[in-house]
């Protein structure tokens, strides 16, 4: 990649990530798009995200990948690893070879090289000393970011934060934990569809995430509102959308 087109996508995802720091704006989106653009940004395999609930207890809002979603629910579970310590730290870790520096995380350690990912870093989701959580970049190579990729991941993690602090809750702080639990909520409701439609289309999980979101976004609708329907079976409409786009991608019949 050259250098001036790695300054143009580096612009692109700032952009990107800001561009969903709007009025009332979709935390869940956000957060997705914060953990995609790091992904799709960096020498990364994949991605997930951490935030703290009312309790200060650390609840998965965000992944790329079934994989970054296991291995994290299982950190959650064993409440140690990288993310977790980032967390707590209000740091940035390196694990740069799972298997020879995963040790104190065994729990961590084993899920991650079950999944293939030999690499990870975390950083904070942090300003002026409040931590909301922490994200995950995961490797299946062994190796450190580098010093650049560090910090462009850290600064678009900070953007993120910047906007969730800002974002009318600036003012109170009950109204941050209520959108914070609505994340959580709304999280909740996304697993429940894309079971559905993991069931109903014969589509694998991250395809049902695609789904969603693409739905979402094509009609001017939240990630929550999507997902709410299509686990009541009210969305019919949502189908229609998959088969299109599926009969775009397959062949035409000679």
């Amino acid at each position: 990649m050259s250098e001036i087109s790695r300054e143009r996508r580096v612009a692109d995802a700032f952009v990107t990530v800001a561009d969903t720091l709007i009025a009332d704006f979709d935390i869940i989106d956000l957060l997705h798009t914060l953990v995609t653009e790091c992904v799709d940004l960096l020498d990364v395999d994949a991605g997930g995200l951490l935030l703290a609930d009312e309790a200060g207890e650390l609840q998965l809002v965000a992944s790329t990948s079934e994989q970054a979603q296991f291995v994290e629910v299982i950190q959650l579970s064993a409440g140690a690893g990288p993310c977790v310590d980032s967390f707590r730290q209000g740091i940035a870790i390196t694990v740069p070879d799972m298997e020879a520096d995963g040790g104190e995380w065994p729990s961590f350690q084993a899920a991650a090289l079950e999944q293939g990912f030999r690499a990870v870093f975390a950083t904070p989701m942090r300003l002026r000393g409040q931590v909301l959580g922490a994200m995950n970049l995961f490797s299946t190579e062994v190796g450190a970011p580098t010093e650049q990729d560090a910090l462009i991941a850290q600064a678009l993690a900070d953007i993120a934060t910047i906007g969730i602090l800002q974002e009318r809750s600036i003012r109170e702080t009950h109204i941050l934990n209520e959108q914070l639990q609505r994340a959580l909520e709304s999280r909740v409701l996304i697993e429940q569809a894309k079971g559905v439609l993991a069931a109903v289309a014969s589509l694998d999980m991250d395809e049902a995430f695609s789904a969603l979101r693409n739905y979402a976004r094509s009609h001017h609708m939240t990630l929550r509102d999507v997902a709410q329907q299509v686990a009541a079976r009210t969305l019919d409409d949502i189908f229609v959308q998959i088969n299109a786009q599926r009969a775009q991608r397959e062949p035409a019949a000679p």
